[in-house]
């Protein structure tokens, strides 16, 4: 007999219809196949499904199992075909009711005995997407791209999916979705036929989930450094770069971490969005259904480069992915590998990272501010004296230079005298901090196309942007003569002072905009 059960395929951050056909008959001999480019884990989920099944008191007979899984030129991997799998060969021994159109002439003794058990008034197993990891015992483990999951099930204009009860918070994030969360496969087969209510889970109040939100630090916490963070204004109001330089322990890593707080809330498609990048990952929190702050992500500088940019033999998110719409913190950045740093620069200029195998290619977003720090040396303090100069230079020449091209600001984070760290925090904080960056994209909005920050204005647009006063334009060419900046840097000064003026909400670019952002390209070196 034939039974057919929907479910998916995840690709990169998308599910894509996988459909589940189950042939079995009866036997002398035991054969059990499994087709459609299954992947090691797939062709498992029979071992799997037979101990869940006799486990939970279902027989498993002898005889010859086909399992297709198509579109069979889509590769499949992971456990999800577990409960696909099962439930269509319990709908082919008739424990499972649905609707099939073309049951055969010997089939329908079958359907006659579930009808009697009571199972038309369970599901119509075509209204709903099935998926999950079978334990041994029966048990519903969670899976991957639940999220992406649902949101196939919407544009199909299904009913609904049957997923692992740890999975059903983050499913109900899709609207107009029924969303049933199960923990055994008895529970499944029990709702399936009738016996059991489907209890749907409730569907999300992402908006209401948004507006509590709140920041993990504030940078009223951190006592001192009211310069860098004037700098981490400028940078969380034009998405600009931002590198840090200072000795160990003066707060660079709390900053780092305070700064998502700074930024404007997500949107609920942008917390969607990361939601379904974690998901894809295996990285979502278990019972958490959204993602609502924008995320930190802190690689060590031992990471590999598939680690940070993504990658692997079936593709997942890096660490660049996950910092999607938040914030990448690259802590002591000469400390990292150069071809690891290089890896940064395309994703950096496409803000998407596309991972291509020979069976297929894959897109992650990865749209993310660049936060780095370092210290002057790699003994941690700031060097004194010439010989101590020269050991910092040796130090800086460990950068990557592409890399330093695409970081706009460079702020020192000097040491912080003991007299600040010894009284009771009085600095900016984050609410105050945010309210500038508000007002300021604000402008950015109204001035340019929304989603399009200073930070990636061309030098086309920032002649027509930007403009500045005389004053300012002279200074300019003053700072690029006397002090010996790149020519690179002409258009950074440009972008970091046109944010640096919407803060002031100013429409030209003065004289005091273009003193400020000169300022931060220390680390520019003469050509």
């Amino acid at each position: 007999m034939l039974a057919r059960v929907q479910s998916y395929v995840l690709q990169g951050i998308d599910a894509l219809p996988c459909e589940v056909e189950v042939d079995f008959e009866l036997g002398e001999q035991t054969n059990h196949t499994v087709v459609g480019l299954p992947d090691a884990s797939v062709k498992e989920s029979i071992e799997r499904m037979n101990s869940a099944l006799v486990n939970s008191g279902y027989p498993f007979p002898k005889g010859r199992m086909l399992v297709n899984l198509a579109p069979a030129d889509v590769r499949k991997e992971g456990p999800m075909y577990d409960l696909p799998i099962a439930v269509g060969y319990l709908v082919t021994q008739g424990i499972v009711t649905g609707t099939r159109p073309h049951a055969s002439t010997k089939d329908r003794s079958l359907l006659r005995r579930a009808s009697e058990s009571g199972g038309e008034s369970g599901l119509d197993l075509r209204q709903f997407l099935f998926a999950a990891e079978l334990a041994l015992d029966g048990r519903l483990r969670p899976i991957k791209g639940a999220i992406a999951m649902s949101a196939l099930a919407a544009e199909r204009g299904l009913r609904g999916v049957i997923i692992p009860a740890e999975n059903a918070a983050e499913a109900a994030v899709v609207p107009n979705v029924e969303v049933i969360g199960a923990r055994t496969l008895s529970e499944v087969v029990g709702i399936l036929n009738g016996q059991i209510e489907a209890m749907a889970h409730p569907t999300a109040d992402v908006e209401g989930m948004l507006r509590t939100a709140t920041a993990p630090v504030d940078f009223a916490e951190i006592r001192g450094q009211e310069a860098v963070k004037r700098a981490i204004v400028i940078a969380a109001a034009g998405s600009h770069n931002i590198l840090m330089l200072g000795p160990a322990g003066t707060g660079k890593t709390m900053m780092a971490k305070a700064l998502p707080g700074v930024l404007p809330p997500l949107t609920a498609r942008e917390a969607i969005e990361i939601t379904r990048i974690y998901s894809a990952a295996g990285q979502l929190p278990a019972g958490q259904g959204l993602i609502c702050t924008r995320p930190v992500r802190t690689p060590h500088h031992t990471a590999s480069a598939p680690a940070i940019v993504g990658g692997g033999a079936v593709p997942r998110p890096g660490e660049i992915s996950l910092a999607h719409r938040g914030v990448l913190f690259l802590d002591e950045l000469p400390e990292f590998p150069r071809p690891v740093l290089e890896t940064l620069r395309q994703p950096m200029e496409d803000h998407v990272v596309t991972i291509a195998r020979s069976h297929s290619a894959v897109r992650f977003p990865a749209s993310f501010m660049l936060v780095a720090a370092m210290n002057p040396t790699p003994k941690g303090d700031m060097p004194a004296g010439e010989v101590g100069k020269r050991e910092m230079d040796r130090y800086l020449a460990k950068l990557s230079g592409p890399l330093l091209d695409r970081i706009d600001m460079h702020v020192e984070a000097p040491a912080v005298p003991w007299k600040e760290l010894s009284s009771a925090p009085t600095g900016t904080s984050t609410a105050q901090m945010r309210e500038q960056v508000l007002a300021a994209r604000q402008r950015q909005h109204e001035r340019q196309d929304v989603g399009v920050p200073n930070a990636r204005l061309s030098g086309k647009q920032l002649d027509k942007l930007a403009p500045m006063e005389e004053g300012a334009r002279a200074l300019l060419g003053q700072a690029m003569t006397e002090l010996g900046l790149s020519a690179r840097a002409y258009d950074k000064i440009r972008r970091v002072a046109r944010t640096i003026a919407d803060l002031e909400g100013a429409a030209m670019i003065g004289t005091a905009h273009i003193a400020e952002a000169v300022q931060y390209r220390l680390l520019d070196r003469k050509v």
